[in-house]
């Protein structure tokens, strides 16, 4: 009898992701074109939000990261560097070829900028549905944020 259940439950969890995936994914493309900033590159705001996540950060270990490859990531870190983003502080004496990444005031700010115009039109987003509404997401944010920790 609990083997029925089970499969029900599974049924279920497949409706409901083939149901759930397109919403997120459809929400996701909208919030990131709303409010994209033509200064920065999504690669390099994900890159910024990883080191000040993890300040001190290397590249190698940016990279291994966010699934890239090291040439890729050192490309991309030299251009944001250039661009006055982040900056790399003195070479670790124990390697002196690892040197850790640093978020500027600039990256900081950009980063603080965008998120608060995505909060800005969400906020704006949700303030549009019924209470009732706002309450069923309300209720499920708890249960989004377990999936995928």
């Amino acid at each position: 009898m609990r083997e029925t259940g089970r499969l029900q439950d599974l049924e279920e969890a497949v409706a409901l992701a083939e149901a759930l995936r397109p919403a997120l994914h459809r929400l996701y493309r909208q919030l990131r074109r709303e409010v994209e900033d033509p200064g920065i590159s999504p690669l390099h705001a994900l890159l910024l939000v990883a080191i000040l996540r993890q300040p001190g950060i290397g590249v190698a270990e940016l990279a291994r990261l966010e699934k890239l490859r090291g040439p890729t990531i050192s490309g991309h870190i030299k251009a944001m560097e250039r661009e006055g983003l982040v900056t790399r502080a003195p070479p670790d004496p124990k390697d002196r070829r690892r040197s850790s990444l640093i978020v500027t005031d600039k990256g900081r700010a950009l980063i603080k900028d965008m998120k608060q115009r995505r909060t800005d039109w969400l906020a704006f987003e949700l303030a549009k549905l019924s209470p009732e509404a706002r309450a069923a997401i309300r209720a499920a944010v708890g249960p989004l944020g377990d999936i995928g920790q």
